[in-house]
Order: structure tokens, then sequence, then C-alpha cells
């Protein structure tokens, strides 16, 4: 079951948080269609929100065809976005780890290293259409 953490610094609204790390898990295979997200009630007591934000979130998802909520049962996973990559995702993962730790041990702060790979990324790899939305 995924677990959610807040950026308190991020400019991201809470209920996109919430949405974005949804998608994450989605895409890397920790969620997949049946299983059940976390309840509302759940999820805002322990990240001290509003659970209208948590019900916001789920919404999104529902909208853009990812979630489904069953009245009385919960919020469940209708789709993934993990692609034809997943299987190579572990591999990838382990070297990355590894890179993660090297660049605490030079100093790189959470920001840094976020700097660093997103403008390498937006130097090195080409711009990716946008997926329309699905409803």
């Amino acid at each position: 079951m995924i677990e959610f953490v807040l950026d308190g610094r991020s400019k991201v609204n809470t209920y996109m948080q919430l949405v974005q790390q949804v998608k994450q898990a989605l895409r890397v295979g920790l969620l997949a269609p049946g299983d059940r997200l976390p309840k509302v009630r759940d999820v805002a007591q322990s990240l001290a929100i509003n659970p209208n934000t948590v019900l916001k979130a789920y919404r999104e998802l529902e909208i853009e065809g990812l979630a489904e909520g069953r009245p009385g049962v919960g919020t469940f996973v209708t789709r993934t976005l993990a692609g034809a990559s997943l299987p190579n995702q572990s591999e990838l993962r382990a070297d990355l780890v590894a890179w993660l730790h090297r660049a605490q041990a030079a100093g790189l702060t959470h920001e840094d290293v976020t700097a660093l790979v997103e403008t390498t990324m937006r130097a090195t790899l080409p711009a990716e259409s946008p997926q329309p939305k699905t409803t």
C-alpha cells in the first residue's frame, strides 16, 4: 500500500502532491489495478490535513480514469501507468540508489540532486509530447 508524504516547502498544492505520488506509484508498479488506496480518514490523520483535501485528490484520480470510488468500500486503482520498461526498473533503481549514496557523500542536498537530474534530463533527453488527458 502507498504511504503518502508531504513536502511542506513545495509550491505544489497538497492534493496534487497526493495525486502525483499515486501516479508515481502506478508508473513504478507499486500500485496496480484492483489495489485499494488508503482510507481518506487515515490519510488525513497521518498527514494532519483536511479530509476534503484527500477527497479532492481521489476525485482528480477518478476524473483521470486512474481510480474508482466505491461507496462504503473505498477507492480502488482502475488502471496502471507502468509501461513496458517496468521489468528493467529494478536494476536501474539499484544503480540510482548507489548514485544517490555517492551524491550524498559528495555533499549534495535534495535540491542539488533534483536540479542536477532535471537540468541533465533537459539537456540530454528529447522533450516528451504531452499525453492527452483521458476522461
